[in-house]
């Protein structure tokens, strides 16, 4: 499997050269206050950019390690809207002739909450065989299926293959489909690849042969992508 063929650093070179690859897919533009983070960014560069505090965005976005933002991360750079604590009580209590007192702000300390696909995306499975690694979303991106060298792999969706290569240390003859504007899926250490980039699939279409190349033995490696980001494929495939 893919943890096994690389050190840590190049296992987080591999992933965040693949993150790029699939931001760079067609994401939708972030809001008004928010930024998406792109390659080569720091968050002391982003804080700079956008006239804040590297110390105010650790809090807005609930970062427990500022080293740590991946491109395709979308982060708070402005600060969430503050609401009045004081409206309830003027509404329950008569006027006073006094002077009013200060308008107390919502703390604005509150993470901002992960995103959550707003619509699902029904998958069918990539290839026969033994499930040998789950998703984790740290140390696994995905699902390792392991069979026969040659076993037939399909696309889990319709959609259109945006990269069919080997350009991707760790992931071998690598293939990755754009289902619409959230979701892409990929498909690595396949023996041969079947369908080039540009070209239409269709669910069930067979678009490569499993192998092994840039792995220690023959299985499929498969990830599902929302707007950028890893998320289970478990949840959106048929039950075995």
């Amino acid at each position: 499997m893919l943890a096994s063929v690389l050190t840590k650093g190049m296992r987080g070179i591999a992933y965040a050269a693949l993150v790029v690859l699939l931001a760079a897919c067609g994401l939708p533009p972030v809001g008004p206050g928010f930024y998406r983070v792109e390659r080569g960014d720091t968050l002391n560069k982003i804080a700079r950019d956008n006239r804040q505090s590297v110390q105010s965005i650790v809090r807005w976005n609930g970062l427990s390690n500022p080293d740590a933002i991946e491109v395709g991360q979308v982060l708070r750079v402005a600060p969430p809207a503050r609401t009045s604590t004081s409206t309830a009580a003027a509404t329950s209590s008569p006027p006073r002739a006094r002077r009013p007192a200060p308008v107390a702000a919502a703390p604005d300390n509150t993470p901002t909450p992960a995103a959550v696909p707003a619509a699902s995306i029904s998958l069918v499975w990539p290839a026969n065989g033994k499930v040998i690694r789950g998703f984790d979303g740290k140390d696994s991106k995905g699902i390792d299926i392991a069979n026969a060298e040659g076993t037939p792999v399909v696309a889990a969706a319709a959609g259109k293959v945006v990269y069919a290569g080997n350009g991707l240390r760790g992931y071998g003859n690598l293939l990755i489909i754009k289902h619409n504007g959230d979701y892409l899926t990929a498909y690595a250490h396949n023996h041969a690849l079947l369908v080039k980039e540009g070209q239409t699939v269709t669910q069930g279409q067979q678009i490569a042969q499993m192998g092994g190349t840039d792995n220690d033995r023959v299985m499929l490696h498969f990830e599902l992508r929302y707007q950028g980001q890893s998320v289970d494929p478990a949840r959106n495939l048929p039950p075995r």
